[in-house]
């Protein structure tokens, strides 16, 4: 199992789904976390000390610690009350700590990972601070992921503002990839943000030896996203990837619209708590499954 280097790309709760379920592969597994969202803790952060968008990144470490320690709880702490801390994730603001330090923000995410004994890779998508955009039927730019999420329509297109370069680390991991995962999660504003960004999308179009997958949602999304059938979402991230054909699409679904032009892999998926969250093990198996 562990000799296959497996890339998840995404953001958030999804992301840090995918990366638990891929914990045994310990540092042959990467993921790349989406930086631009600016709402709750982390928007207020940005809003106030700027730099890239920690919460997601907080969100997959919290997803990968199996010890937990007075550290884990520290790094998962929220504070509550009347004050300004109020809503605050302790962990925000230890990565934030460390990029006000000038620690590189790939140097601080490791710094944290040795911490709290997380073996998994994690890759910001860039070390620039970057805004998600979208451009409406209208031709106007709507800027922010909040804003974006609450659109009534579904955008022309997305677009970084500024553009900003991906991270080297992460397109050296796209390029070494036997598998690339894309999602789940919200599409607009976790898994396309990443595919953005000209050197990771150029990374997985020009690798053609790796398995792109598709992990679809177990529920349909609400907001501008929730308008998109499975064709358009497959659509938008082949054209960042250069054209490069998504090869799998794992989901819990008969696809049968897809099936001609897709090895679709239908598969139950979902944890027995919560039927629109993937159950770790069954994600595992059904990657396993790819590799073999």
């Amino acid at each position: 199992m562990n000799e296959h280097q497996i890339v998840a790309i995404g953001g958030g709760h999804g992301l840090g789904r995918v990366l638990a379920a891929l914990s045994d592969f310990g540092k042959n597994a990467t993921g790349i976390v989406a930086t631009t969202d600016n709402g709750g803790s982390t928007g207020r952060i940005r809003e106030c000390q700027g730099g890239i968008a920690w919460g997601d990144t907080r969100n997959c470490i919290n997803q990968l610690i199996t010890d937990p320690s007075i550290s884990s709880m520290m790094f998962e702490y929220r504070f509550k009350g009347q004050g300004e801390l109020h809503g605050h994730n302790l962990g925000n603001l230890m990565l934030t700590a460390l990029d006000n330090l000038s620690v590189r923000p790939l140097d601080a995410i490791n710094l944290i990972r040795d911490m709290l004994k997380v073996e998994t890779q994690i890759i910001p998508m860039s070390e620039h601070p970057s805004d998600l955009g979208a451009l409406t039927a209208d031709l106007r730019k709507i800027s922010g992921e909040t804003n974006i999420d609450e659109m009534s329509e579904l955008p022309l297109r997305l677009f970084l503002d500024p553009e900003v370069p991906a991270t080297f680390e992460a397109i050296e991991a796209v390029k070494k990839a036997d598998l690339i995962l894309l999602g789940p999660g919200s599409f607009l504003t976790s898994i396309m943000p990443p595919l953005l960004l000209t050197g990771l999308g150029k990374a997985i179009g020009e690798n053609n030896t790796a398995k792109v997958v598709f992990i679809d949602n177990l529920s349909k999304e609400f907001g501008p996203a929730g308008k998109m059938d499975h064709k358009m979402m497959l659509e938008w991230c082949e054209r960042a990837c250069l054209g490069r054909k998504v090869d799998v699409i794992l989901t819990d679904k008969e696809l049968v619209e897809l099936q001609q032009e897709y090895d679709c892999k239908t598969t139950d998926l979902a944890s027995l708590n919560h039927d629109w969250r993937h159950d770790r093990d069954k994600l595992k198996q059904a990657i396993i499954n790819l590799l073999d």
